[in-house]
């Protein structure tokens, strides 16, 4: 979110055209660097896909957001996404797959309705069991390259003029309704006009009288698993993208000799980006070994050749959090990714730059807009924690 945002401001409403400058001088402040491991956007790989139940806000903004990958993808000579497609796991006739079906038509999106045996004979890698009642394709969909998306993104925020620079701040002095600056540890201070925090899982911290119970950042353990010497089956582009709604689990073939990634869609325990250590719960294994039994054979007694550990910072809805912060005129928060904001990327700075613009809040997408408000939300996630049970995440730390 915050690459994306610092690109659109500074390069300009049109995008970056080679040319340096779009109206603003824009400074991009970074804790860890650019997709560093601790990040929510950080690990090699991301899904996406347009499928987003009956949510079609969210289905736009996907062929939106693929748009802007593809487009520069071609000017930056970047490879940024793999079009191997996304395939859903429907057990029900009736549910989110389903609802994605009527959506993906109302926007035009192209996709597939498969029966398991017509799923079967595409991909015989995948095992088919009486749960499994059809498989809802998306062609065009597939993989992005989140780490090397990062680094793209923020390189051509510089090429458009843009400062980058590693340092960790926290909200400085203000007045008068005004955020006038952001300060270090040193005591080094950077002023602005306008503030954006996209600050992901660290949030809370900055933030915690309005955003601590709000953002809720969990462990999620990654696993990628090494199919046998020889055996192409499990990689691009010969098995697409894939998630199973009810069973909680997604997964991205083998890209760049990663192995077969393999995670649970479900909220780990509370967890502290900063310090938590990236070690993957032995129990994580088990249960993903279980599920690989059931609907990808041939890799369940495959071996586990790397792991990672990233987090989700959830919101009570699981919308993003897109709004000016309620204390300062100039300051605007953008997180909350809730497991499925990277692929929105591009198209998520691009709203937050006309909002800066003075666009209204509805001038695009109506009422539905009104899901990123900071509001409406903080009695939900009051009712969620039980009161005061839970002042803050960071308490826990």
């Amino acid at each position: 979110m915050g690459a994306w945002t610092a690109f659109w401001a500074q390069a300009g409403g049109a995008g970056y055209d080679g040319r340096a400058g779009g109206g603003r001088a824009v400074t991009m402040l970074d804790a860890w660097g650019t997709g560093h491991p601790r990040a929510s956007s950080g690990d090699e790989t991301r899904i996406i896909r347009s499928a987003h139940g009956a949510d079609r806000l969210y289905t736009r903004w996907s062929r939106q957001a693929r748009d802007h990958w593809l487009r520069f993808e071609r000017e930056w000579g970047a490879r940024l996404m793999v079009q191997a497609g996304a395939l859903w796991f429907a057990s029900r006739e009736t549910g989110f797959e389903g609802d994605s079906i009527a959506a993906l038509q109302t926007e035009n999106v192209p996709h597939e309705r498969l029966a398991p045996a017509e799923l079967v004979a595409r991909w015989p890698q995948i095992g088919a069991d009486e749960a499994l009642q059809f498989g809802l394709y998306e062609p065009e969909s597939g993989v992005l390259m989140a780490r090397r998306a990062c680094a793209a993104v923020t390189a051509a925020f510089q090429r458009a003029g843009g400062r980058y620079v590693l340092a960790a701040v926290r909200p400085g002095e203000s007045e008068g309704g005004r955020l006038l600056d952001v300060v270090e540890p040193s005591g080094a201070r950077w002023s602005a006009e306008t503030f954006v925090f996209a600050c992901g899982p660290w949030l809370p911290r900055l933030f915690p009288d309005e955003l601590g119970k709000l953002i809720r950042v969990t462990k999620q353990d990654v696993l990628f698993v090494g199919a046998g010497a020889g055996d192409g089956r499990f990689r691009a582009p010969a098995l697409p993208a894939w998630a199973d709604y009810d069973a909680a689990y997604y997964g991205i073939p083998a890209i760049d000799e990663r192995g077969f990634k393999i995670a649970p869609d479900r909220y780990g325990p509370l967890f502290d980006p900063s310090n938590g250590e990236r070690l993957v719960d032995p129990d994580s294994v088990r249960l993903a070994r279980r599920y690989l039994r059931r609907r990808f054979p041939g890799l369940a007694d495959r071996p586990v050749v790397e792991s990672r550990v990233c987090q989700y910072e959830m919101t009570p809805d699981g919308h993003f959090l897109i709004d000016r912060h309620p204390a300062y005129d100039n300051v605007w928060i953008a997180g909350g990714g809730s497991g499925h904001a990277f692929k929105h990327g591009p198209r998520i700075g691009e709203y937050l730059v006309t909002r800066l613009d003075g666009a209204e809040e509805m001038a695009q997408d109506g009422p539905d807009e009104a899901r990123f408000r900071l509001g409406p939300r903080v009695s939900q996630a009051a009712a969620r924690t039980g009161g005061d049970d839970m002042a803050s995440t960071w308490e826990l730390f």
